[in-house]
């Protein structure tokens, strides 16, 4: 099939992406084929082009977060068939693993290998130019249809609208997991939630659904720090110095329960502040992707470890996705989850640079790329 598809011929050097003609297989064994109506715009993505998440291999077909219609199916696909709605999970599970069948699937063994290049069999499903192309965790969602592993795919009811559904294959699960899952929240507690993108709205949202009694929100882009409070937050500020001092009111002195960053770009010394805010025994999430090759992290240890604290890493927010994305369809159909609302911006394909640029200038809580 021939169609159009957004590309890095350079990654990690900023040059943006080329949208061009691209021909994609039709499935093999284990996959499908889907026509997507949307992808969500996500940094994990603009990680590919600044070099934050580095690739010894080029091209790239980009996009990992997308819903649409299964259009075909290849061998050995048993639990789906053409015309089912999906959501595309940018982790698969293959649900046989130690980590699958110990309730950890978002860390599936197969998932570890999203970044290889190639399908999970080695191959590619992609080509452009006469070269094989790497696929964003076997998906690659910046094109109007997707070659996909079945262990990457999740049946939805068909009333969710696929634009919409689109978002939970990736930043409304790992923001909202960050806070149901990952930071273990309880009813009444007082939350930090720092940075306020298409992960760290969710967040929020994790946050209110979990009963906490105080949310803050921190960013300096004052159409987010609004934004947050639409979607739950009792406050929102610009910067740790403000945050503190609201935490140090609400706790008699005694810290945040919970502090969690899904800021764009985590850097070492975007930890010691979270952790002064944190109270004895509280627990700090790191949601936020690093760039690869950072080690220097500024910490006081002797606090953190006397206080016992916890420094908790979740991955897609510690979701199960064959559980989770059709738990969040039912909690926005039932009105306790906006999507809707998340959807600052709609672009066409040809737009997609101008898409990432609002991006970077904070303008959107999630751009989204619609297809016809």
């Amino acid at each position: 099939m021939k169609t159009t598809g957004a590309l890095l011929w350079e990654p990690g050097t900023n040059s943006g992406w080329s949208v061009e003609e691209i021909e994609i297989d039709p499935p093999e064994r284990r996959e499908v084929m889907v026509k997507l109506a949307a992808s969500g715009i996500c940094h994990s993505d603009q990680h590919l082009d600044d070099g934050v998440i580095p690739l010894p291999w080029a091209p790239v077909l980009g996009g990992h977060e997308g819903a649409g219609v299964v259009t075909e199916v290849g061998p050995e696909v048993h639990d789906l068939e053409v015309g089912d709605h999906v959501v595309l999970s940018f982790l698969p599970s293959c649900g046989k693993c130690r980590m699958c069948v110990s309730g950890r699937s978002n860390m599936c063994e197969l998932g570890a290998g999203v970044l290889a290049g190639v399908a999970p069999d080695g191959t590619h499903r992609v080509h452009a130019r006469d070269k094989g192309v790497g696929c964003m965790s076997f998906l690659g969602t910046f094109a109007p249809y997707v070659c996909a592993p079945v262990d990457a795919v999740v049946k939805i009811d068909k009333d969710i609208p696929l634009d919409k559904a689109a978002l939970i294959g990736c930043g409304v699960p790992t923001g909202w997991g960050s806070s149901v899952y990952g930071a273990d929240m309880q009813l009444g507690d007082t939350v930090v939630v720092v940075g306020i993108g298409g992960v760290g709205i969710n967040a929020v949202q994790g946050a209110r659904h979990k009963g906490a009694k105080n949310i803050i929100a921190i960013d300096p882009v004052p159409f987010k720090q609004e934004k947050a409070q639409e979607f739950g937050a009792t406050h929102s500020v610009s910067n740790y110095e403000q945050a503190a001092e609201l935490v140090q009111q609400m706790t008699n002195g005694q810290g945040a329960d919970r502090v969690i960053l899904t800021v764009g770009v985590m850097h070492g010394n975007l930890l010691e502040p979270a952790q002064a805010m944190t109270r004895r025994g509280g627990v700090i999430v790191m949601t936020s992707a690093a760039p690869v090759l950072q080690r220097d992290v500024e910490i006081d240890l002797f606090t953190f470890a006397m206080s016992g604290k916890r420094l908790q890493g979740t991955l897609y927010g510690s979701t199960n996705s064959r559980n989770d994305i059709p738990l969040l369809c039912e909690l926005y159909r039932s009105g306790r989850l906006e999507l809707d609302e998340l959807i600052t911006r709609t672009y066409r394909l040809e737009d997609i640079n101008q898409a990432f640029a609002d991006m970077q200038k904070g303008l959107n809580l999630r751009g989204v790329i619609m297809y016809d």
